[in-house]
């Protein structure tokens, strides 16, 4: 039986700790006025940070300049009336500031939930593969991956309770929750039949639900298996595994259209859920790589050789092309059409988060590319562990990239709530995960593969 070391369990605190001060003092320090937004800006620009295309005074000098040239050859009454149109698009430029300044703090929060949910849900995705497929080299990491999928509920909890708390209208994170929004918005009143907040949650509730279920009986099944002489167990293990998965990629998707996409309702994409899924795999397998080394630096699993590293070091490879693969179709395509709904959604992106969009493609790709490519450092723990970190790392930014520019525009930097965020909820996701080691043996023995995958070698 595992024993999670004191040590361990402190770090998971110490982070969520932190992580917790962090986030605070992000939500303290949004501004809750729109005159504050307005000085936050100013004092940003005064210190060098914002730039003419963020500050609402730049956005006025130039619009009365413009105003000024067309006075020249108008009347006075013209005048007035161009006076009266640039006060009224002040006022709307400040308070869409506002709207992202305020975000920011719930954005960064929801980043970071989400894509420790993420990592969960995958591995909940592979292991149903790995059972379905009835493999015979993975069945000594079971236990690594039925913990990781206890993170699972708790994890989706906290999602769909901020998804809840948007629907009070506690943020603005998904504009199509505004009444106000919609009635001015002919493009988003059209999808109000299905982007309206009861049915919103409750698509939530029922795919939570499907998840945590499966995660549930498979587990109940795995720990049944160890103390039954047949494999009835295994049987139904095998048939609600395969279920599962036609359940998971159509839920998967619409999750990600829901949860993600609709954060920009006015721009889709029909590669979204895909290009979620990849992001959701490649995490989920580094996870239970470096979680599986740690585990055996410390004298468990010791039936898990260079062989299982060296393979899902391969997965790792694997996905991280396949999801370069769809970053590449789902922007050259919309890039070349060049159609203005849909392409916006890149400029917005290269423009305003141009470090983070183009550097995610070096930690997501061409990093793990040059250390995975050859076959023998992907049995050597180091280059496992440091491709892995880049990683994890890197499609944390990959999920940053998705829902940071559609939240809070180019108001963002990285400061106490994103940082916060991400420690609050890695300490979380390591406290719970490991706690959930302690429950049951780590090596499920009951498994009618289990010969099979002690003695695989690559």
């Amino acid at each position: 039986m595992y024993t999670f070391p004191n040590k361990l369990r402190n770090l998971a605190l110490s982070f969520m700790a932190i992580g917790f001060v962090g986030l605070v003092y992000g939500f303290i320090s949004a501004p809750k006025t729109i005159e504050e937004a307005k000085a936050i800006i100013a004092s940003n620009h005064e210190e060098g940070h914002g730039t003419t295309h963020n500050n609402p005074e730049t956005h006025h000098i130039t619009d009365v300049n413009d105003q000024n040239s067309y006075n020249d050859t108008n009347h006075n009454e013209s005048e007035h009336k161009l006076t009266d149109y640039d006060k009224s698009h002040d006022a709307k430029h400040d308070e869409h500031v506002f709207h992202q300044l305020s975000n920011k703090p719930w954005a960064a929060l929801y980043v970071a939930a989400f894509f420790f949910f993420m990592i969960s849900l995958g591995v909940l995705a592979f292991y149903a593969i790995q059972r379905a497929a009835q493999a015979g080299w993975s069945p000594v990491l079971y236990r690594v991956m039925e913990s990781i999928t206890g993170y699972l509920l708790p994890g989706g909890i906290i999602v769909i309770v901020i998804l809840a708390l948007s629907g009070m209208h506690l943020n603005h994170l998904f504009i199509w929750m505004d009444p106000e929004v919609v009635a001015h918005d002919k493009l988003i009143a059209g999808k109000t039949g299905y982007l309206n907040i009861p049915f919103f949650l409750i698509r939530g509730l029922f795919f939570l639900s499907g998840w945590s279920l499966y995660r549930y009986f498979s587990r109940k099944f795995s720990l049944a298996q160890d103390l039954e002489k047949g494999i009835s167990n295994h049987k139904k293990n095998f048939r609600i595994s395969a279920a599962f998965l036609v359940f998971f990629i159509v839920t998967e998707s619409i999750m990600s259209w829901d949860w993600i996409m609709s954060i920009d309702p006015h721009w889709f994409s029909t590669l979204f859920g895909w290009y979620v899924f990849s992001s959701m795999i490649v995490s989920a397998v580094t996870s239970i790589a470096l979680i599986s080394i740690y585990l055996k630096s410390k004298g468990y699993l010791e039936f898990v050789n260079d062989s299982h590293i060296h393979d899902l070091a391969k997965f790792m490879f694997g996905f991280s092309v396949f999801w370069t693969y769809l970053w590449f179709s789902q922007f050259m395509l919309i890039w070349f059409s060049n159609i203005p709904e849909e392409v916006t959604y890149f400029i917005t992106r290269i423009e305003d988060y141009n470090l983070p969009f183009f550097g995610m493609l070096v930690m997501n790709f061409i990093f793990p590319l040059l250390v995975l490519i050859n076959s023998d450092y992907k049995r050597k723990n180091y280059f496992v562990i440091m491709a892995g970190i880049v990683i994890i790392l890197g499609h944390y930014v990959d999920v940053f990239n998705m829902i940071m520019p559609s939240a809070v525009g180019d108001q963002w930097f990285i400061g106490s709530a994103e940082i916060g965020g991400f420690l609050f909820f890695l300490g979380l996701f390591i406290f719970i995960v490991f706690k959930e080691m302690t429950k049951a043996p780590l090596l499920a023995k009951g498994d009618p593969y289990m010969g099979e995958s002690k003695r695989f070698h690559y």
